[in-house]
């Protein structure tokens, strides 16, 4: 089970992790709300039914890695929009991107809070989560994020590239960023197969 993903009777999933690979887990989590953001804290008195229909933003983020958490409806990612896309685009993240941002910080929140109350069991070295299948679910949305975030950063716009990073010399800068990219796709994966009925 080391490293990845298994299904556990009665539904849910669980991974051994040693406590590199948790430190790891959490600090990506963590850079993931950091970039995401804080997110707008309700102002006091404030009216809770006019929240639920604040309006968000128009435009779409200006970090290529946020940009492809956060991408526009309308638009087609290999060409270039029109103005009638971008004005359903700008219109449709208006009333979408805040609670989308909410969800994502909410899931990444709840992972790091999952890696912080792990304690190894008596005589292990590794330390073995356990997830619900709502748990799994945020998870899931957490990992693609970072792998998401990872390949902005990686420039991979397709699986054929991310074929040649396997083969980056160990001295290449990126490489650390590239095992994380592989190891976080294996964990995706068998995760999305713990969720399969």
């Amino acid at each position: 089970m080391a490293g990845y993903f298994e299904a556990v009777p009665g539904g849910g999933a669980a991974i051994a992790l040693d406590t590199v690979e948790t430190s790891i887990l959490r600090s990506l989590a963590v850079q993931l709300l950091e970039m995401i953001g804080p997110g707008d804290e309700p102002v006091e008195g404030a009216d809770p039914l006019a929240a639920l229909f604040a309006e968000g933003p128009s435009e779409a983020p200006a970090d290529p890695a946020l940009a492809r958490l956060f991408p526009d409806a309308y638009a087609d990612p290999r060409g270039e929009p029109d103005e009638e896309a971008r004005a359903a685009s700008a219109e449709f993240r208006r009333f979408t991107e805040n609670d989308l941002r909410t969800r994502k910080r909410e899931d990444a929140l709840s992972v790091v809070r999952d890696l912080d109350a792990l304690a190894p069991a008596a005589g292990e070295p590794a330390l073995v989560l356990k997830l619900a299948s709502e748990e799994s679910r945020r998870w899931l949305g957490t990992l693609n994020d970072l792998r998401l975030t990872i390949a902005s950063r990686l420039d991979i716009t397709d699986e054929d590239e991310s074929e040649e990073l396997y083969r980056l010399p160990d001295e290449d800068p990126r490489k650390p960023m590239v095992m994380a990219y592989l190891w976080l796709g294996g964990m995706q994966e068998t995760l999305v197969e713990t969720l399969m009925p």
